[in-house]
């Protein structure tokens, strides 16, 4: 039997990430293929109660310790390297994501095994696992060999549907002690952002704005085809960062994650940190100058147009529909 696979199971403020049941998915499926073992791993203080959630695993493992609460990225890559060390995994899946932000590195660094970052595919290909990793923010997927099988491979978010690795059924659990030394830097506590004029995570339709918009008058144009659709004006980080809209509209890794009915992506390029936070939303339009910018791979429908001729062109259109 080829050695176990085994997913770090991401939680945050006392709950499952999505990320946690994409890689499950995934890992359901390359389990089967190399008739292998899926095994999830749960840090932390208080995590054993989040264990049932992880049906899709045929064991989970447990390392209940206080200081693996949101710890620095070293000591989560160590009690890892422990962790595998006692089950005999071969192959570990770790989230690409602010949480788990430099785990994979690390981790592959102790075992001396190879790392696949930003992966948005994996299938099993003989005895061999194929991943295919995204690189320059997406113009570029390279297909990456693990010939035997092992390695850490670094799964992007929204790349596999989380509900593929949910299941009702409860796994075994198993504790298990790690060595835990005083981390150099300790998680306080979180800084929530200032409540701003609209609740963009509430919004069935959203006109998000990225660095095509061009200057701060433009978002004007945006904030009227969003008021003629019923919706809310949000926006990529550099959009934020000139000042344009508050902090409270910012959509992405460092801002907020949507998941709204309708998501115009207009002049925003695509970058994962952006797609983090919209991927969920139920229908993607993308309006684009370049025709091979990322935020087209992922959304339903495109145009390759300028967005400053587009939009109040679409406005008039919806407004004479709307009557």
């Amino acid at each position: 039997m080829a050695n176990p696979i085994l997913v770090l199971a991401e939680q945050l403020r006392g709950g499952l990430a999505d990320i946690t049941f994409e890689m499950l998915g995934a890992g359901r499926a390359l389990a089967g293929a190399a008739g292998a073992p899926l095994y999830a791993v749960l840090l932390g203080r208080e995590a054993a109660p989040l264990a049932p959630k992880l049906g899709r695993a045929d064991k989970v493992f447990v390392a209940d310790h206080p200081q693996l609460d949101l710890a620095p990225a070293g000591a989560i890559a160590a009690a890892l390297k422990s962790v595998m060390d006692q089950v005999g995994a071969g192959l570990v899946l770790v989230g690409c994501t602010n949480v788990s932000s430099g785990i994979g590195s690390l981790l592959a660094a102790k075992t001396g095994l190879p790392l696949v970052n930003f992966c948005r595919g994996a299938k099993a290909e003989g005895g061999a696992l194929v991943f295919t990793s995204q690189l320059f923010g997406g113009k570029i997927l390279s297909d990456v060999k693990l010939a035997d099988g092992r390695g850490i491979a670094c799964i992007y978010p929204g790349a596999f549907p989380a509900d593929a690795g949910k299941s009702e059924a409860t796994p075994p659990v198993e504790k298990v002690d790690v060595p835990v030394e005083p981390p150099a830097v300790v998680f306080k506590k979180y800084l929530e952002p200032e409540a701003g004029d609209v609740d963009i995570t509430k919004q069935s339709i959203l006109v998000g704005v990225g660095r095509g918009i061009q200057t701060r008058d433009n978002v004007q144009l945006a904030e009227d085809l969003a008021l003629a659709l019923g919706g809310a004006v949000c926006a990529s980080r550099p959009v934020i960062d000139q000042g344009w809209l508050p902090l409270s509209r910012q959509v992405g890794k460092s801002g907020m994650s949507v998941r709204p009915r309708v998501y115009l992506a207009l002049g925003i390029s695509g970058a994962p940190e952006h797609w983090e936070g919209m991927q969920n939303s139920r229908c993607i339009i993308a309006v684009n100058t370049d025709p091979k910018a990322p935020i087209f791979d992922g959304s339903h429908y495109g145009a390759v147009c300028d967005v400053l001729e587009l939009l109040p062109v679409l406005t008039d259109k919806i407004k004479a529909r709307k009557g």
